[in-house]
């Protein structure tokens, strides 16, 4: 299996609390709280990790807070090249009521500094020529503006990386000037970074088959409506079967592992596309990141409708 490099520059401890249904105002009861320690680019990793990937993952970590995370590394056996960054990761709260809806407060993250910049773009340097593929994703923490994110993903592309970009808003708009290798947005993130409106399914398949030409994969996610995926040989849409919504938290970053592994495995588009697909499906009925039930998983696949897209 391949060697991949996760970035994940503001990941966060997800504090999801299970509820029957949030009412504002009022004193509300749960049923459950999980902590886990995420990010994108984490939540991709341990995906990856249980595809049989070897994974290695980095972006900026608060010292104060660091033990859930480095748990989690030693748990799925990750390679730690985290910078450390005085303070603490944020947390994220997670509101999941029975009928699947999600309410996020999301913290604002970490301060961090030119040190810890310049130590990770020169970790890069180090980490990346032993890597197959490398997948930023994610926000931008307090102090890393656009212009330095657009000067990481240059350094990368000039170390001769893969890269997968999952991000959003105005790093999403200067990151596909760069043409990545893959992007994984979904319609209101694309919408926003070309100034479409997110209800012209046309407009925005046809935006995508534009960026196509110089963007080698272009992975539209339309959650419950399912997934576009725009490559040099064929445009696919996956219609996912129906599942009984539990936390949609981490589905994108599942759609992602799953496109990854095909991709990297040399799978034909319709096999990547309906396996991906069905780790999506899988994630939208846990609370967590990675693949759970493999048998679940097989069920899922099959179920899952391809249509080729017309050009």
């Amino acid at each position: 299996m391949a060697r991949v490099l996760t970035v994940t520059l503001n990941p966060a401890l997800d504090l999801t609390v299970q509820l029957p249904a949030l009412h504002l105002g009022e004193v509300n009861r749960s049923d459950n709280l999980q902590v886990h320690a995420a990010g994108k680019g984490l939540n991709v990793a341990q995906v990856l990790a249980d595809l049989g990937h070897q994974l290695t993952v980095t972006g900026f970590l608060g010292e104060a807070n660091a033990q859930p995370f480095e748990q989690l590394f030693a748990a799925r056996g990750f390679a730690d090249e985290f910078v450390r960054v005085a303070g603490e990761t944020r947390s994220n709260i997670k509101l999941a009521e029975a009928d699947g809806r999600i309410t996020d407060i999301n913290g604002p993250g970490l301060e961090v500094g030119a040190a810890q910049r310049d130590e990770l773009l020169a970790r890069l340097e180090r980490l990346v020529p032993g890597h197959e593929l490398v997948v930023v994703a994610g926000s931008l923490p307090r102090g890393v503006e656009v212009p330095w994110f657009v000067e990481l993903l240059q350094r990368l592309a000039r170390l001769g990386a893969r890269v997968a970009l999952d991000t959003s808003g105005a790093a999403l708009r200067e990151g596909l000037a760069l043409s990545p290798w893959l992007i994984k947005p979904n319609e209101e993130e694309l919408a926003q970074a070309r100034g479409l409106d997110p209800a012209n399914a046309q407009a925005l398949a046809d935006e995508a088959r534009r960026l196509n030409a110089r963007i080698a994969h272009v992975v539209m996610s339309q959650g419950a409506a399912g997934v576009s995926w725009f490559s040099p040989a064929a445009a696919w849409r996956a219609l996912p079967p129906k599942v009984r919504v539990v936390s949609t938290v981490g589905a994108g970053d599942s759609l992602l592992a799953g496109m990854l592994h095909g991709l990297l495995a040399g799978w034909p588009a319709e096999r990547t596309l309906a396996h991906a697909t069905a780790i999506a499906a899988q994630a939208v009925g846990q609370i967590g990141f990675g693949i759970t039930d493999r048998a679940q998983l097989a069920e899922l696949e099959a179920a899952v409708r391809l249509q080729p897209l017309s050009q």
